[in-house]
Parts: structure tokens; sequence; C-alpha cells
């Protein structure tokens, strides 16, 4: 922009991370809240773990001024769906050519893996390219286990995902994909 003299005024964009990912967990929470209401299955998100460290007490309030991370949380989802144990995460990126791996800590990994050999079912919901993909977590570790990639391609996710619908009930209907690979449903 030009003003009086020449002058030029450039604005920087700030680009905020804080909540990226939030719109994709509001979908599910409404899906979850679907899925209990219509006694489908039983899905939550876990609350992360923190500990209070300092307060500050107001008249009718109290402010959390000072908390951290207990441990390291594990997925964000949990529940049981036709008699198993489902814990899953959701990711999101804004790469278009590939999901990387770094969004996904080695402790969630692990986790995954502890569940699914303990017959549990463990899975990615992964937002990119306006496409919601369910992962399967037998997949995602056997891509880590052979592939020696930082990210996984987007093709990879059309070959070996399944698409998750958006609807209007429920928004994301992510039990299809369950249906068709663990009780053989269409």
């Amino acid at each position: 922009m030009n003003y009086p003299g020449n002058a030029k005024k450039e604005y920087k964009k700030y680009t905020n991370y804080a909540n990226r990912g939030m719109d994709l967990e509001v979908l599910l929470n409404q899906s979850n809240t679907y899925y209990l209401e219509n006694d489908l299955a039983v899905i939550y998100k876990k609350p992360t773990p923190i500990t209070i460290s300092e307060v500050k007490y107001g008249a009718k309030e109290r402010i959390i001024t000072k908390a951290f991370f207990r441990t390291p949380s594990t997925l964000d989802y949990n529940g049981i769906y036709k008699g198993l144990y489902i814990d899953y995460d959701a990711k999101e990126t804004k790469n278009t050519t590939a999901f990387p791996l770094q969004n996904i800590h080695p402790h969630q990994l692990e986790h995954m893996k502890r569940v699914i050999n303990h017959g549990g079912i463990s899975f990615l919901i992964i937002y990119m390219n306006n496409t919601f993909f369910y992962l399967d977590g037998k997949t995602l570790l056997d891509f880590c286990k052979n592939n020696t990639r930082k990210s996984i391609p987007y093709q990879f996710l059309l070959d070996n995902g399944i698409i998750i619908e958006q609807k209007i009930n429920p928004r994301l209907d992510y039990l299809k994909a369950l249906d068709k690979l663990y009780f053989k449903e269409k």
C-alpha cells in the first residue's frame, strides 16, 4: 500500500496453529454424540492429563495460571463398538502431497501397537485435501516398519485408507469403515 510521500507499509500475516484440527475434532465429537444417542457405540474424547501447579483465586472464579503435562497423552478418543475396544486419533495436514509422520508421536505408535496386540482396534482419522480418511492402525504400523519415508504419500491414503463421508448425521460416519474391515458389513 502506498502512503503519502511514497512510504510503503507492509503487513506481515500471522499464522496461528494453536487450534489447528479443531474443526475435525468438532465433527468427531458430534459424530460420537450421535453414536451414543442412537446406541450405536460409546466413544469419548479423553482429557489431556495435566497437573495444575498454580491457581489464581478470584471472588467467584479460579484461574489456572500454571500447569504442565503429567504424562504424554496416548490417542484422543476411545470407547467400545460391537464389543470391541477402539482407540483412535484425529490428525490434519495442509500438505497436499503427503501426511507428515512427525504429526504422530512415537509413544502414540507404541500405544496403537499395544491396543492391536490385545485385540482392540486402533486407527487414525486424517483430514487432507478436503477428504477424511480412515487409516487402520495395522496399515499405519506396517507402513512405518517397511518404509524409511518421513511422510505417508497421499496416493497411499487413497489406495489403503477408507474415505469417510461427511453427512448431516453422523457428521463423519467412520463406523462404516470399522464395519467394512472388522465386521464384514457393507
